[in-house]
């Protein structure tokens, strides 16, 4: 246990640096970026007393080694700058606004993934070099390779326009937001929360195609690690001992599973950090409210101080994740201590 605990601060000490490094890359390379973000954002005829200004108002017009102290400083507050358009929001805010709709198709597109993955990358790993593996490993290499945007205007197509059984954009009926407060932002979490069954029902409605999409181009993935790993354990001393005292060959495959999924966790927690940061193609052909969509729209309108809180807040978010990963992977694998 006391290793254990070890390794967690030691890890943990280890994320301070990486994050840091991390925030002093984005701050560099927004600064040496050509161009004024200022004047691109309200143009060239602008009066320049208004440009000044707001240039004031961003903390542009110091130098940098003082935006610098300022910028770490901020963060180290939760304070991660203004939007420069509609209202000045703080960007924390914005981003929390949007950061649950994410968060919620990242969740189930996962979901979709991690199933799709582990059934084909075991059936395969079992019956591997026969038809059946071979079926699935071709299914790994098209699935990895397919365009986001086509597939989800494929699966809009098919079950929005022709059998019109799925909708196929946003997050829910416009109808059923009248009079009902989100308690998490997580719209089937708030219809449980709130005892609203058409909401959670209404919410999946919308998740099963993005989700879908999300989690087939990512199964590839999966399937192809979990079957790499499945065959390699199939072969061990272990599983022909468990064969050989009868055990049945569901209860051999639970071992060769457990076994064989400690890099495949290393593989979800990547995957993860990318479906929440990579869902920007996704979030647009579905319409969906997201970061992606948010990102996007602040980059055509040029709003400096958000694209850059996003991004720094994109880093921190995925150097935890991969700090609680290598955890897990100590909490299911005693040997990895430090």
């Amino acid at each position: 246990m006391a290793a254990l605990r070890t390794y967690i601060i030691v890890r943990t000490l280890m994320t301070i640096p990486i994050v840091f490094t991390l925030l002093t890359i984005v701050f560099i390379i927004l600064r040496v970026m050509p161009g004024d973000p200022i004047t691109a954002m309200v143009g060239m005829k602008a009066p320049p007393e208004y440009i000044e200004r707001l240039k004031e108002e961003a903390g542009l017009n110091k130098p940098y080694h003082v935006q610098y102290v300022n910028y770490i400083l901020g963060i180290i507050r939760g304070d991660f700058g203004r939007s420069l358009i509609w209202g000045k929001r703080p960007v924390l805010a914005e981003i929390l606004d949007h950061l649950p709709a994410t968060i919620e198709l990242t969740i189930f597109g996962f979901i979709v993934s991690i199933i799709i993955g582990l059934i084909t990358g075991t059936v395969a790993g079992v019956k591997c070099y026969t038809k059946v593996d071979t079926t699935l490993r071709l299914y790994s290499i098209i699935a990895y390779a397919l365009f986001i945007p086509w597939l989800g205007m494929m699966f809009q197509l098919i079950f929005g326009v022709y059998l019109k059984i799925l909708p196929i954009g946003g997050r829910i009926d416009p109808g059923l937001t009248v009079g009902w407060n989100t308690v998490t932002g997580l719209y089937v979490l708030d219809g449980i929360i709130t005892g609203r069954y058409d909401i959670v029902l209404n919410a999946l409605q919308h998740l099963i195609l993005p989700s879908l999409t999300l989690g087939i181009v990512l199964s590839g993935a999966y399937t192809r690690l979990v079957r790499a790993n499945m065959i390699d354990v199939l072969s061990q001393d272990f599983i022909r001992a468990a064969r050989a005292r009868g055990l049945s060959e569901l209860k051999v495959l639970r071992h060769a599973l457990k076994n064989a999924f400690i890099p495949i966790l290393t593989m979800m927690g990547l995957q993860f950090a990318i479906l929440l940061t990579g869902a920007v193609l996704t979030e647009t052909t579905f319409s969906w409210p997201g970061m992606g969509t948010f990102l996007l729209e602040r980059i055509k309108y040029v709003d400096y101080t958000t694209i850059q809180g996003t991004i720094v807040f994109f880093a921190i978010f995925v150097s935890v994740v991969n700090l609680v990963v290598d955890i897990l992977y100590a909490l299911i694998d005693p040997r990895i201590r430090y």
